[in-house]
């Protein structure tokens, strides 16, 4: 241990969120560099190797950035914090493809990414621009391109077409592609077209409508399935048991625009509901103030949020 502590000038709040409920927070730090921390009041006092006192640094000051935002710090932020100060990247970010590295923007996205890690099915659940899809695919992406997964699949719903796409014109692939154009964007903006090409005529990343997944199993993949408030309680339950040997699922969707004919029969909220306490699964619930488009978007969802608490509804 080095002699001379260094001493890190914070808020009282940031100090808090450092140490934590019953100083949790410092012992996760404490542990994951081996230094010593202190809290003696205007600040963190650290103690150790150079080296170590410079990565636990960076931590403490992603979680004290964080704390003086007024962002609650869950031992999630925590744990992701000390992660990224080891790797040298952002807090949080996944190296992926070709924008080197995707970085979550608010606390719950990064407590979303850590269950995508660790779950082997997690539940996104929240308004649109909370970053549900594109943070998923960035995942999935970045297990692709490791090789900890052999193919990326996505789906979703064929809402508008009763998933009865014959009428359409072309081949399956042209009669899809319309109702995948938000997760082509995604894998595009991640990975470049040129290797989105390249793995899509490999196999290594397949778009289809829930319909296509029926009879499969989806062995050493990682799925994920957008816009699940629109899968029906009978897709959703044979989707969810399509997971095999070595696979991983995301589920994504917002409870609040369903846009089946019967509500009521949307499988979403029915699945959480069933298996909330279930060991492996992790469900994330991101609020208007995770929304990362445009601020007005932020302001429409929470006027809507308004609207449906004024009228009795709950989702």
């Amino acid at each position: 241990m080095s002699r001379a502590p260094e001493f890190i000038h914070l808020s009282d709040a940031a100090v808090r969120a450092v140490a934590g409920a019953h100083s949790r927070h410092a012992a996760l730090i404490e542990d994951a560099f081996g230094v010593l921390l202190e809290t003696p009041g205007g600040g963190v006092s650290m103690q150790g190797d150079t080296k170590a006192r410079a990565q636990a640094k960076k931590a403490v000051q992603h979680i004290a950035e964080r704390a003086d935002q007024g962002l609650e710090i869950a031992e999630a932020d925590v744990r992701v914090a000390i992660g990224q100060a080891k790797s040298g990247g952002a807090p949080g970010a996944l190296p992926v493809g070709r924008r080197g590295q995707v970085a979550p923007k608010t606390a719950t996205q990064a407590r979303y990414l850590e269950a995508l890690s660790k779950c082997e099915l997690v539940f996104g659940l929240g308004p649109a621009g909370t970053g549900k899809t594109f943070l998923a695919v960035a995942h999935g992406a970045g297990l692709l391109l490791r090789g900890e997964v052999d193919r990326l699949i996505v789906s979703r719903p064929a809402v508008e077409a009763g998933e009865r796409l014959g009428f359409l014109p072309g081949d399956l692939t042209e009669k899809v592609d319309p109702y995948m154009a938000p997760v082509w964007e995604a894998l595009t903006d991640i990975l470049g077209a040129e290797q989105l090409r390249r793995r899509r005529e490999k196999g290594e990343i397949e778009v289809a409508p829930i319909a296509f997944l029926r009879g499969r199993t989806l062995s050493h993949a990682f799925i994920i399935v957008d816009e699940a408030q629109n899968a029906t309680r009978l897709q959703m339950k044979m989707v969810l048991t399509r997971l095999g040997e070595g696979a991983r699922m995301v589920v994504t969707g917002d409870p609040t625009q369903i846009d089946l004919s019967s509500p009521a029969d949307s499988g979403l909220a029915h699945a959480v509901g069933l298996l909330d306490d279930v060991k492996g699964i992790g469900i994330i619930r991101f609020g208007a103030e995770d929304v990362v488009r445009h601020p007005l978007v932020e302001r429409i969802v929470r006027a809507y949020d308004a609207d449906a608490a004024k009228r009795g509804r709950s989702f």
